[in-house]
C-alpha cells in the first residue's frame, strides 16, 4: 500500500471528485458512512457517543458521522467551537443537517467541563485532520489535553487531532490520544514513527472507493508491507524440487556463553525453508548445535570464539548473532570482508565491529542486507534527532553504500538504495526481547538462499518474522511469549499464505 503525503491525499479526493462524478459532500457522506459503519460494529456495547467537531473538513466528518450513528438508535451528542462559527462549506452544509434532527444536543466546548463522561461513554475526535500544520491554539490546546485526561475509549477520524499526517509534531503541543483511529483510505506516515504513532492507538484504514487510477500513477517513494504485497513477493514450494532447489545457508554466530544466538539464528534458517543449513560456531558450542539443530551441519570456526569465516562461496551467509568482539574475531571477519563480494546479511556484532572504524562501512558488499536496531544505527552512521531524521541518514546511506537497511523498530523500516521505504505493520512488544534479532538473521539468509532477491527477501523476511510473533503472543501474551516461540509459529503463517494461494487458483 503506498503512503501519500498530505498534499497527494488532497489531491487524490480531488481528482475523485471530477473524474468519478461524485460532489465533494457525497464523498464526506460515504467516508463517514465507512466510520458509522465500524463504529456501530465494533463499539456496541457503548451507550452514548460525543463527538468533538471542528470547523473545517474533518469537523463536517463529525457531524456526518453523528447524524449517522443517531440513525442507528445510538444517543449522540456533539460539541462545537460555536454553534453559528463560520464552517467549511462541506461542514457547513452537515452541521445543517444535523440541526435538523432531533434528539441531538449541540453543545459548546467551554461546557465541556459540566458533561457527565462515564465508562459506557465514547469520545469521538473530529476537531483536525490531514490539512493540519500549525500549533493548536489555547482553545483546541486546552480541549484536548482535558479530553485526554478523562478515562474513556476514545477514536479519532482519520488523523489524531494536534498530530501531523507527514512529520512529528512540536514537543509541546497536545495532541489528542486515541485508542482507535479511523484513517481515510490511506495510512499517514507520523502513524508509523514511535514520537508520533504512540497517539494512534490501533489504527484501522477504511476504503472509501478514491480513484484507483490516481492511486495507481501517484508516485511515492514510501509504502506499508500488506497482504496484497506479500502475494506479489511469495514463492510457494515447488512440488518437484529438492533440497538443492533450495539453496545453502551459513550461520556465522555464537562464541562461549553467547552459543543460544547461533541455536536461534539456524533454527530460523531451518524452520523458514532453506534446503541446506551449516552453523559455523566455535568448538565450544558443538554439542549445543548438534543436539538443538541436529538437521544443520557444524563447522567448526574456532576454539571459544570464531577467528576462521572460510565460508563456501556458494553459501548465502548471515554473519553476527553473538559472535563478540574480540580482537581476532574482529580481525578474520575485516579480513573475510576484504574478499567477499557475495551479498551478505549482517546483525549485532558484525555491524559492532563495522562500527569501530568508518572505514569499514567501505567493506559492506553491494546489495547486503544490514539490521541495526536504533543504538547499532547510531554507532554506525551517526547520531539523529528522531525517528524521521534517522530515516533520512538511512535513505542516504543506503545510496551511498548500495545497501538494504532494515531498520528494527516498533514498525520495522526497510530501506532500499533506490531509496524506497517499505514500512511494516506486523509484530508487537513481545519483540522487544533479546534474540528476536537473532532469528530474524536466520529468516533473511534462509529467503535469500531460496531465491529471493535481496528486497523481496528484506520484504518478506521482517513481515513474516513479525507475523510468527502476533501468532505467538495471541497464545502466549507479548509478556511471556519467548524468541522461540516464534520460530515455532512459522509453519502456521507459511500455512495462511499458502492456503489464501490456493483459494485464488
Amino acid at each position: 500500500m503506498k503512503i501519500f503525503t498530505k498534499e497527494q491525499i488532497r489531491e487524490c479526493d480531488q481528482f475523485t471528485i471530477l473524474n468519478d462524478h461524485i460532489s465533494s459532500i457525497k464523498l464526506m457522506e460515504r467516508a463517514a458512512q465507512s466510520c458509522a459503519h465500524w463504529i456501530s460494529e465494533h463499539c456496541k456495547s457503548h451507550k452514548k457517543f460525543v463527538i468533538f467537531c471542528g470547523n473545517g473538513n474533518n469537523g463536517g466528518d463529525g457531524f456526518a458521522i453523528a447524524r449517522l450513528l443517531h440513525t442507528e438508535g445510538f444517543d449522540v451528542d456533539v460539541f462545537v467551537s460555536n454553534p453559528k462559527s463560520k464552517f467549511s462549506d462541506d461542514a457547513q452544509v452537515n452541521f445543517e443537517r444535523l440541526e435538523g434532527v432531533s434528539g441531538i444536543s449541540v453543545k459548546k466546548f467551554d461546557e465541556v467541563d459540566q458533561y457527565s463522561f462515564d465508562h459506557e461513554t465514547l469520545i469521538i475526535d473530529a476537531l483536525f485532520g490531514t490539512g493540519l500544520s500549525r500549533v493548536l491554539d489555547s482553545e483546541f490546546k486546552d480541549l484536548i489535553d482535558y479530553l485526554n485526561t478523562i478515562n474513556t475509549v476514545k477514536i479519532s477520524i482519520d488523523v489524531p487531532s494536534g498530530l501531523f499526517a507527514d512529520g512529528i509534531s512540536d514537543d509541546n503541543s497536545s495532541v489528542f490520544k486515541a485508542d482507535y483511529t479511523l484513517s481515510f483510505q490511506f495510512w499517514k506516515k507520523s502513524f508509523l514513527h514511535p514520537e508520533s504513532g504512540k497517539f494512534t492507538g490501533k489504527v484501522e484504514v477504511l476504503n472509501i472507493d478514491l480513484n484507483k487510477d490516481y492511486i495507481t500513477t501517484a508516485e511515492t517513494s514510501d509504502f506499508v508491507i500488506d497482504d496484497d504485497l506479500i502475494k506479489g513477493v511469495f514463492k510457494p514450494r515447488l512440488e518437484f524440487s529438492h533440497k538443492g532447489t533450495y539453496g545453502k545457508v551459513t550461520i556465522v554466530a555464537g562464541s562461549y556463553g553467547k552459543m543460544g544466538a547461533a541455536v536461534l539464528s539456524t533454527t530460523a534458517a531451518l524452520k523458514t525453508g532453506a534446503g541446506l543449513t551449516f552453523s559455523l560456531a566455535p568448538d565450544c558450542g558443538y554439542n549445543i548445535l548438534q543436539t538443538s539443530c541436529p538437521e544443520a551441519m557444524f563447522i567448526k570456526g574456532g576454539d571459544q570464539y570464531i577467528d576462521n569465516f572460510e565460508i563456501d562461496e556458494n553459501s548465502f551467509c548471515g554473519i553476527g548473532p553473538g559472535i563478540g568482539t574480540g580482537e581476532e574475531t574482529q580481525k578474520s571477519f575485516l579480513q573475510f570482508l576484504k574478499e567477499h563480494s557475495k551479498p551478505l546479511v549482517l546483525d549485532a556484532d558484525a555491524l559492532n565491529i563495522i562500527s569501530e572504524n568508518k572505514k569499514n562501512l567501505k567493506l559492506i558488499p553491494q546489495n547486503t542486507i544490514i539490521t541495526p536496531h536504533p543504538k547499532e544505527f547510531e554507532r554506525l552512521f551517526g547520531a539523529t534527532e528522531n525517528s524521521f531524521e534517522r530515516l533520512e541518514l538511512a535513505r542516504k546511506k543506503a545510496n551511498e553504500f548500495h545497501i538494504y537497511i532494515v531498520l528494527k523498530d516498533h514498525n520495522a523500516q526497510i530501506i532500499t538504495p533506490e531509496g524506497n521505504v517499505y514500512y511494516n505493520i506486523t509484530g508487537n512488544a513481545g519483540l522487544a526481547k533479546g534474540g528476536s534479532g537473532d532469528v530474524l538473521t536466520g529468516v533473511l539468509t534462509s529467503l535469500l538462499a531460496q531465491g529471493y532477491s535481496e528486497e523481496e527477501a528484506a520484504i518478506f523476511g521482517v513481515w513474516l518474522h513479525g507475523k510468527a510473533a502476533d501468532y505467538a503472543a495471541e497464545k502466549y501474551s507479548k509478556e511471556s511469549m519467548l524468541p522461540t516461540d516464534l520460530i515455532n509459529e512459522f509453519g502456521n503463517v507459511f500455512e495462511r499464505i499458502n492456503k489464501k494461494i490456493a483459494r485464488k487458483l
